[in-house]
């Protein structure tokens, strides 16, 4: 059988190429003898590996789920507990049958003879990107548990982080919406009321107020309409933002957005220093790290403006140097890059710099939500003043003309 491998040699380059074997596990074994560290690998003329559990692309594990299952496995193994017999046990325990039915599949490969980080590898698509190399790592330094402590750690630090930017924002995005319901309503349950009144006065209305009743009037003609438009433009959103060049436009506007951009840029560099930092505290050499971690990356934007480095880094070139080169990082975070690439203690560094960009989001994000309550009421106190003006002038300029 025919296999498409991506593969790191031990020079610091990355491979695709095409290998021939019987199957899958002496594949692995024979790459191991090359000294290749294996990123995928896939049978020639399918896409990716999807396991025993059926075909298509299949729902990933949530990254809760899996870092309970980590923390769990890590334990077990920190007890004396043999690999397969911890794998067993945790088995019996599982409640998520999506979960269950992934490792089966990987216990089962590992009792063929496959390394743990092999038998995740095929299925990587449901797990976060570093967790298979992660895993190799510790096979070959002998220290397992240590390296799944230091994932979890990682992923806890990502997750907590992604969970402050999320719940910082929901404030500002209730206000939004409760504005544009109370908005909606006014314009098409209150305005066509108050409209039959000024219908009796034999005042000319003012342009205010017969703009608002011909907003008002279209809104409650045409509301199954804009219903529609407003589904049909959610569902177009939803289908661009699938295709490539749509979630990279989507993910460029994002970093554009006022207030909010900076700290989603900041938060994407977090990404890429934790990951990386992570695979080089793992042993994992910096070329296939740099390559993982960048696309571990979440922002399309940042990290096409990444990937071209790692060229960079492959020819011997200084990492500070290459990011540096993407316009992506702040001068401050490559200074400290540059640091702890000299004294040789750059993964200590680049979750120096995680932290360092952790304390600018938090401060942005305090920021933030100190201006966006007053904006939004300022922002609706005007919407609200302006429809209550073009009610009144109506009412004024009668009682002016019954006055003479």
């Amino acid at each position: 059988m025919q296999f498409m491998c991506r593969v790191g040699t031990q020079d610091g380059r990355v491979l695709e190429e095409t290998f021939v074997a019987s199957d899958e596990p002496a594949l692995m074994t024979e790459l191991a003898k090359l000294g290749y560290h294996v990123f995928e690998v896939r049978r020639r003329g399918i896409p990716r590996r999807i396991g025993r559990s059926g075909g298509g692309r299949r729902k990933p594990i949530s990254n809760q789920s899996f870092m309970i299952w980590n923390r769990e496995l890590a334990a077990l193994l920190k007890a004396g507990l043999p690999l397969l017999q911890a794998l067993d046990l945790m088995l019996e325990r599982m409640k998520d049958q999506h979960f269950r039915a992934v490792l089966v599949d990987i216990r089962d490969r590992i009792k063929s003879g496959q390394d743990m980080s092999e038998a995740f590898t095929a299925h990587a698509e449901l797990f976060p990107r570093l967790f298979p190399p992660t895993l190799k790592a510790g096979e070959k330094s002998g220290e397992l548990e240590l390296v799944i402590r230091r994932f979890i750690r990682y992923m806890q630090l990502v997750l907590d982080a992604r969970r402050r930017v999320i719940s910082a924002l929901i404030y500002p995005a209730v206000l939004s919406c409760l504005s544009i319901v109370m908005i909606s309503v006014m314009m098409v349950y209150v305005v066509p009321k108050i409209t039959v009144f000024f219908e009796n006065l034999e005042v000319e209305l003012p342009f205010m107020t017969r703009a608002l009743i011909a907003v008002s009037t279209f809104a409650q003609r045409n509301v199954l309409l804009l219903a529609l438009g407003a589904v049909g433009l959610g569902l177009g959103y939803r289908f661009w933002s699938r295709t490539p060049a749509g979630a990279l436009a989507i993910d460029r506007i994002k970093l554009r957005l006022p207030f909010l951009g900076p700290v989603l840029h900041r938060f994407a560099l977090t990404e890429f220093c934790r990951s990386i930092a992570t695979l080089l505290a793992g042993g994992i050499p910096l070329v296939p790290a740099f390559e993982i971690a960048t696309g571990a990356v979440g922002n399309l934007h940042v990290r096409a403006a990444i990937e071209p480095q790692i060229q960079w880094v492959r020819e011997g070139k200084p990492f500070y140097e290459a990011l540096e080169r993407s316009d992506m990082f702040l001068d401050m975070s490559v200074d400290m890059i540059k640091v702890g690439e000299a004294t040789g203690s750059l993964d200590e560094m680049l979750n120096s710099v995680a932290e360092f960009l952790d304390e600018q989001i938090e401060a942005r994000m305090a920021r933030i939500l100190t201006l966006i309550e007053p904006l939004m009421l300022v922002f609706m106190g005007i919407i609200v003043a302006m429809i209550l003006i073009a009610i009144y002038l109506p009412l004024v300029s009668a009682l002016g003309q019954s006055k003479v």
